[in-house]
């Protein structure tokens, strides 16, 4: 059979139950994950504000905020570089390791980032410096997520990988929901003026402190068990591993980068720019729309577990399929219906962010679609490669299509669900929802 196709046949999983030593490995794994997570993504809940202080104040209103969304993506065009060079170490040296680094790596730039001079005092400087610090954070992220993923998917059993997987996004998103939190307690504590003042350092500031508390909570988790029987059986890979994926593997990066993009819509879109779209389109207060996506990001952890544990019930093709449908379903709902009944907002943005827990089905089919020996680089490439494309080039797209179009998020959305829904026919149709064993044999 060609290498590049999806390769072994699975071995029977073994079926025994998740235990006290799984669910800790799960807790910890998801809180520091959050944690770092609040880290990376807190940026985005201050991007009006960041704009207005880190750019020329004769700026057109428009253009600051592709500047700003411009900053948020450039974090993402780093994540490959991090991602790729982590996953290295992290299949020939250990999986813990990595998981370690990626933490420390992202308190840092967060907690720089709310001590920066803004442009009234540094001029271009300002700008510069928070690429710089943004980028920092992307590198730490490109190794976090696949590290994660790979990393509890190894430890639990492997039926029930769907959980595992789902249980950690949800852990992820669960720091979106914690930035989100925190920027409605600060929009409602402080005036505008104040936050444009001060305030907005807050959040980097309590993100710093959180990310070391995460590097302290990782101290407590063991290596995984997969790799350590490769090491026991001197099976790990001699090679270079990013080379052994692109020579062998070429099917499951491409089905991996697909499914990141179907992730990318969804937080990116959905989560993470619905709050600032709203405001500009239908004239929602932020204050409303900061709690509303509070609402959306707490329906969207536990999406994320409800599609885990489906996933491992009825296989994750399928639901990578039904979900897909519904996350389209729902963000065309969430626009429309604002758009006609603003009132509606909160119970429309919290159906369309459970839908959006089918990203949580996502990593259940990449971290089987690789060998244990090249796991962590086959994901990582392909995972922060893809997120580097689309996660970076949406903001821009959706934020240029929407002066001419008001319903192009929904339309992107709708789009790449419908290009992930053909992904999960053809997963089901080849038999292929499951690529290869978790195994490290």
């Amino acid at each position: 059979m060609p290498a590049s196709a999806p390769h072994e046949t699975l071995q029977p999983p073994t079926q025994r139950p998740l235990t006290l030593q799984d669910v800790k490995t799960l807790g910890l794994a998801a809180l520091g994950g959050a944690l770092e997570f609040y880290d990376f993504i807190i940026f985005v809940f201050f991007t009006a504000v960041i704009g207005q202080l880190f750019f020329p104040p004769d700026t057109s209103e428009w253009l600051r905020q592709l500047q700003s969304f411009g900053l948020f993506a450039a974090a993402y065009l780093a994540r490959p570089l991090g991602g790729i060079i982590m996953a290295h170490f992290g299949d020939r040296s250990g999986r813990k390791r990595m998981f370690a680094l990626s933490v420390f790596m992202m308190a840092v730039p967060t907690l720089l980032i709310g001590c920066l001079p803004t442009y009234a005092t540094a001029g271009y400087a300002a700008p510069l410096a928070l690429l710089v610090l943004r980028m920092m954070q992307g590198a730490a992220v490109g190794g976090e997520v696949p590290g994660a993923w790979v990393f509890v998917a190894e430890h639990v059993p492997e039926h029930r990988v769907g959980f595992a997987c789902g249980t950690l996004t949800s852990g992820l998103t669960f720091g979106i929901l914690i930035g989100s939190l925190v920027a409605t307690a600060v929009n409602k504590i402080y005036t505008p003026e104040a936050v444009r003042d001060f305030a907005w350092r807050l959040p980097f500031l309590v993100g710093g402190v959180f990310g070391f508390f995460a590097v302290f909570l990782r101290r407590w988790l063991a290596e995984t068990p997969v790799f350590e029987e490769m090491r026991q059986r001197k099976a790990l890979v001699q090679e270079l591993p990013l080379k052994a994926v692109l020579r062998g593997h070429g099917v499951s990066v491409a089905v991996s980068m697909l499914l990141t993009w179907v992730l990318t819509a969804g937080i990116v879109v959905v989560i993470l720019m619905t709050p600032t779209l709203v405001q500009k389109l239908y004239g929602i207060a932020p204050a409303q729309a900061l709690e509303a996506n509070s609402v959306a990001t707490l329906s969207l952890t536990i999406g994320c577990v409800v599609f885990g544990l489906l996933a491992d019930r009825f296989g994750a093709g399928w639901m990578l399929g039904l979900g897909s449908l519904a996350l389209l379903a729902a963000t065309y709902g969430l626009y429309l219906g604002v758009g006609t009944a603003p009132e509606h907002l909160v119970p429309l943005y919290a159906l369309a962010g459970f839908c959006v827990g089918v990203v949580g089905v996502v990593p259940t089919v990449m971290v089987r679609a690789f060998p244990a020996a090249v796991r962590f680089s086959g994901l990582s490439f392909s995972y922060n490669v893809a997120y580097a494309i689309f996660g970076g080039l949406t903001p821009l797209a959706v934020t240029l299509l929407i002066k001419d179009q008001p319903l192009a998020p929904a339309h992107y959305v709708a789009g790449v669900c419908a290009m992930g829904f053909l992904v999960a026919l053809y997963l089901l149709s080849a038999g292929r929802t499951r690529f290869a064993t978790l195994s490290a044999s």
